[in-house]
């Protein structure tokens, strides 16, 4: 009588085949994560604005916080928020927390330029003197403007930016005329890459 040999129960091969290739996925996911958290951009940042309303030079200080990510070797996508105010007649301060989105075009590694859109929350303070309540109202925006980028180290540099935003007229309580809200703004962040 003949005898038959008996081998361990082979592992069906597709069921192996399925663990190697999500483990493959698996890995070549977490490697693609961490070269696009790599690329992502945190700016913090310190700015100077400027209205176009008014009738002096005067300026007043913002800050902002933005985050910023290439799309393309030539297309960055950003989205930011910020922070500045200015005061009208002296009866009135204005405050304004925009939260933008904008598209930049980089020609050269170093510059970039282009523009964008966003929400302005603007409040309207007025003064106890004054018999108006205080508002806040809600604005659609745009802006266009540009960039320079320079490197201090592989995971630092300084960013310089500059805008021009525009909105629509608003009327106020204080005066029969309408003000216009439009404003520059050049800012200073650090550009921190992870």
């Amino acid at each position: 009588m003949r005898t038959v040999e008996r081998y361990p129960p082979r592992v069906p091969l597709r069921l192996l085949d399925r663990v190697l290739i999500g483990f493959a996925l698996f890995l070549s996911s977490l490697l693609i994560g961490v070269q696009i958290a790599r690329a992502v951009e945190v700016i913090p940042s310190l700015g100077m604005t400027r209205a176009v309303s008014a009738d002096d030079n005067t300026t007043n200080f913002s800050g902002g916080l933005a985050l910023r990510g290439d799309l393309t070797s030539f297309l960055m996508a950003e989205i930011g928020a910020s922070y500045r105010s200015e005061e009208l007649d002296g009866d009135l301060h204005v405050t304004q927390w925009p939260i933008t989105t904008s598209l930049w075009l980089k020609p050269v590694p170093m510059l970039y330029a282009g523009g964008g859109a966003g929400w302005y929350q603007t409040s309207f303070n007025y003064d106890d003197s004054v018999p108006f309540e205080d508002e806040t109202t809600q604005d659609f925006g745009v802006h266009l403007g540009g960039g320079l980028l320079l490197p201090l180290a592989p995971t630092v540099g300084l960013d310089l930016n500059g805008r021009y935003v525009f909105l629509d007229d608003v009327d106020l309580k204080l005066s029969t005329e309408t003000w216009d809200p439009d404003f520059w703004t050049t800012s200073l962040g650090l550009s921190i890459k992870f």
